[in-house]
């Protein structure tokens, strides 16, 4: 195998990378081996760091929050910036490890956000609880309220007894329960942040 044979089989291609360093090989006093040097690391570094950046950056700037759906949550004491972050990674703009691959990016809206936030405000919970619970978990609000959260909430009363004050509890210390939709029943189906198999 001759080593630009090598070189285009295994090492990664540079494409529309301007600024990483360029890889050299050398095949000189190695008895044919291949000699990739300290710069191919730094190259597959700053590829992997331009990725991540670039694919928040562009996640990020796609879709504008107006400023009502933005107040809403300001109103629970989160910053602009942070009301923005929320809301984009609820509806799918930014990636939440909750969503995986299955949430459609949607744009956020205020009466959706406010009924999910009134709803589970009527479960006893106060504004700083909430304020709580949406740190800990920003994606139930763009979770659907009838055939998600409430019926999560239901289901809770129902198979576990679980209301009132302990409710309250359970959602501040677990707030995903509010969004799982899948139960494998030790089955595993893969998708385990959304799986009652965790509760």
């Amino acid at each position: 195998m001759t080593l630009e044979a090598f070189a285009s089989q295994f090492l990664p291609l540079q494409r529309n990378v301007s600024s990483a360093p360029a890889v050299k090989l050398s095949d000189n006093n190695c008895g044919g081996r291949l000699n990739v040097r300290q710069q191919n690391i730094e190259l597959v570094k700053s590829r992997r760091e331009w990725r991540t950046l670039s694919a928040d950056q562009a996640q990020a700037s796609v879709v504008d929050v107006n400023e009502e759906c933005k107040q809403v949550l300001t109103s629970l004491d989160f910053s602009s910036e942070d009301a923005e972050k929320m809301l984009k990674k609820a509806f799918g703009w930014i990636h939440s490890p909750y969503w995986s691959e299955e949430r459609k990016k949607e744009v956020p809206n205020a009466e959706v956000v406010t009924g999910v936030l009134n709803y589970i405000r009527s479960l006893g919970l106060s504004d700083e609880d909430l304020h709580k619970l949406l740190k800990k978990f920003p994606e139930v609000l763009g979770c659907d309220l009838d055939s998600e959260v409430k019926l999560n909430v239901s289901k809770l009363d129902n198979d576990w007894g679980i209301n009132g004050k302990t409710l309250r509890s359970l959602l501040l210390r677990n707030p995903k329960v509010l969004g799982y939709n899948i139960d494998c029943r030790g089955d595993c189906m893969a998708q385990c942040t959304r799986c009652w198999v965790r509760f």
